[in-house]
Parts: structure tokens; sequence; C-alpha cells
């Protein structure tokens, strides 16, 4: 295993100069920076874990702590997710460690971990309404990044998407093919992102000269059961004018929802639109749904490198609020989308 003094008779640099450059402090050019990073994944460099805490008061470890749930064993996104960040962040040169969440306080962990003194931040994910992790982690100095963003105008660094814009693109779609009863099958109240996509919904709704009935819009866990129990209430008509579309948190929950039509001898779409956000989870193919599903889609995974990378900038010295960025899901429109049902054109305009 090549050592700091390989790199130094390599490159012609001091050894200082070297280990300064490889543990990221400011004084060290970028062109240099990139000589010695270069040639250490050349020869085959690995820092010496201890001596690198010793030199620069960092462990090259990082936290995640994570909810624990029932269905977890059973969660493939969130076993993609990990593996995908985890490999992420390895291969800059930081370790990820797991711990889950048994208690009441979201911040009771963050602290534990804290006054063991082992790691150097945090990637936080699942942001809630009034989430008090930030501000806990920023009173104390601690960076972290976070999957998505708990507030409008974040303090800290986040990757997301644009959770509004993801109800916003789906209505305008529906609008456009002349759908009024538009029902919402929003994801689990806590969580920042359902109220963000709720207020999109409305909002874009609003835009169109569309009324929201209050029993169309409805929530819970991202299941097919979920999608089936409420779409099957929607669509029977017992409580009214049913809806001609049904946008959906995620795609277990669409297939609920087609489930539900199929039951009751509907046809999609020539009787009922749906669309759903897709955030690629294993063996769910959108693409696969019979008919295709049309979604916004914005895989989770992907999330994973600009996390990575954020949180290395940020421990490296970068300010939190040069660290923040919204991407846009796409919209792919496939076969469960088409024409409002005649008869059915007209919206329904708002007092």
């Amino acid at each position: 295993m090549a050592t700091l003094k390989d790199i130094s008779a390599e490159l012609g640099l001091s050894v200082a100069t070297v280990s300064r450059a490889l543990n990221g402090f400011p004084e060290v050019g970028a062109k240099t920076r990139s000589r010695v990073q270069d040639a250490a994944a050349r020869l085959g460099y690995r820092p010496n874990r201890s001596a690198q805490r010793l030199a620069t008061g960092r462990s090259g470890v990082v936290g995640m702590i994570v909810k624990l749930r029932a269905d977890m064993s059973a969660d493939q996104t969130f076993f993609d997710v990990l593996t995908t960040l985890t490999a992420e962040l390895a291969a800059r040169d930081l370790d990820l460690v797991l711990s889950v969440d048994q208690g009441d306080d979201p911040v009771a962990p963050y602290a534990r971990m804290l006054e063991r003194d082992l790691l150097d931040g945090f990637v936080l994910n699942a942001p809630a309404t009034g989430d008090p992790r930030p501000g806990f982690l920023m009173a104390r100095g601690v960076p972290f990044v976070m999957h998505g963003q708990a507030d409008a105008a974040p303090g800290y660094a986040f990757f997301g998407i644009d959770n509004t814009a993801v109800s916003v693109d789906s209505v305008a779609l529906l609008a456009s093919l002349g759908h009024a009863r538009i029902a919402l099958i929003n994801g689990e109240p806590r969580f920042a992102f359902a109220a963000e996509r709720e207020a999109g919904f409305r909002a874009a709704m609003a835009a169109e000269a569309r009324a929201v009935p209050a029993a169309f819009v409805a929530d819970g866990p991202p299941t097919e059961s979920t999608g089936y129990t409420l779409a099957l209430s929607w669509l029977s008509g017992r409580a009214g004018p049913r809806p001609t579309a049904i946008l959906c948190a995620t795609t277990p929950v669409a297939a609920g929802v087609l489930r539900a039509a199929r039951d009751l001898g509907l046809s999609v779409p020539g009787d009922l639109s749906v669309v759903a956000h897709d955030d690629a989870l294993p063996n769910i193919r959108a693409a696969h749904f019979n008919p295709a599903l049309t979604v916004t889609h914005a895989p989770l995974r992907d999330a994973c490198a600009p996390l990575a990378e954020m949180l290395i900038d940020h421990l490296n010295g970068t300010p939190a609020a040069r660290l923040q960025t919204v991407k846009r899901a796409g919209l792919i429109v496939r076969a469960s989308t088409g024409p409002a049902p005649k008869g059915e054109e007209h919206p329904w305009q708002i007092p």
C-alpha cells in the first residue's frame, strides 16, 4: 500500500503538502490538490484513519438515523437507497454508520451519537413538517445534508425534488385532457413532501378553475391497499359523482387504484385516468403496469450521489447556502391517461 512518502516522491512535493491536500486544507491550491488526489488513486493510497483524525479532527465516518417501522424488513426502497448511498460515500472515502430510532423524540438519537464523538456529520432523510432535527444540529455546528427539505427557506444543505411541481405538472396534464373531477391520494401528512404536494395540487386546481371537493383529497401509507380502499370508495359512486382522474403519491398506490377500477368494471383510461409519482422502486416498473402508467419520475437512488458530494463539500467548508438543490421531476405520459369521458369534459367552475 502506498504511503504519503510515496506520493511525495512521485510528485516532488513535501509530505506535509501531500497530507494537507488529501485532508482538504484550504491553503492547498485546487490544481495541487487534484494532482495529489490523482496520484493517490493511481498508487492505491489509503489513509490511516487514526492518523487522519489526529491531523484533521475528522473520522471519515458519517451517520444516518432511520425511524424503525414494522414493514422495514420488506421495504425494498429503503435498502436500495441505503446501499446506493453507502457506495457513493465509500467512493468518496467516507463510511456510513446506520442507527435505528425507536423512540418518540426525533433529536434524542442524534444527541446520543454526538456524545460518542465518532461522526463527522449526518445524512438526514424523511423530513417532517416542523422537523426539529436541522435546528438541533445547526445549533451545535454539526455538518449535515438533508434528502428533501422540511422548510420553505432552509438554512441547511439539501437535495430534493420540487414536490409542488409534481402536483402542478400532473394537474396540468389532466386539465389539458378535459378532466375536471380530479382526486388526490397523498402521502402521510406528517411528511413535508406530502404538504408540498397537496399545496401544489390545490393551487394548480384553482389555476385551472377546477373545484376540489373535500372528499377528493385523502392520504395514507404508500401501499396498494391504501389506493384500493380509497379508489373503491370514490369510484363506486355511492358518495357522489366519481372522479374521472386520480393522482397517486406512489406507484404501489396506483396499483391499488387500477385494481379497484377493474373490480368495478371501469376502463383505464376510458372511464378513469391515473397518474402516479414514480420513485423507480425495485421490482415495480410503472411502464409494465396494465395499462402502462403515466408518471412524474424521480428515482430516489439518483439523489445518493449528489447527497454524498454535498456532504463532502460541506465537511470541507462550503457554506450550506451554496449546497441547496431542487430538481424538477420528469413527466412521462403513457397509456393510463386519456381524454375525460364523454359528457365530463367541461370543468367544474369555482363559484
